[in-house]
């Protein structure tokens, strides 16, 4: 499956973004899907997984509260609503699919374009 991340851009501490990830391919709702990012000089680290019906979904301690994943089967996508951003958000967040369980969720051994989160203090 082929994934294009969308929906970064630049906002103020405090504030909110919804990220979508659209998949290509008719097999979308048979994949667990998760988000993970990468923040400036750090490590990639994962953010948060849903499980291919969407009824179950686990996320990093350092996001629970703040962060949802949800999944829309019927369009292929998969999205991540970010409220209360805080500067340590600031990454480039890359989706990802897995065929098997979504806890825990794989890491990728490859990755599609990701996509600029950047929070202002």
């Amino acid at each position: 499956v082929q994934l294009q991340a969308s929906g970064g851009g630049l906002v103020q501490a405090g504030g909110s973004l919804r990220l979508s990830c659209a998949a290509s391919g008719r097999t979308f709702s048979s994949y667990a899907m998760g988000w993970f990012r990468q923040a400036p000089g750090k490590e990639r680290e994962f953010v948060a997984a849903i499980s291919w019906s969407g009824s179950s979904a686990y996320y990093a301690d350092s996001v629970k509260g703040r962060f949802t994943i949800s999944r829309d089967n019927a369009k292929n996508t998969v999205y991540l609503q970010i409220n209360s951003l805080k500067p340590e958000d600031t990454a480039v967040y890359y989706c990802a699919a897995s065929g098997g369980s979504y806890r825990p969720f794989p890491t990728p051994r490859s990755w599609g374009q990701g996509t600029q989160v950047t929070v202002s203090s």
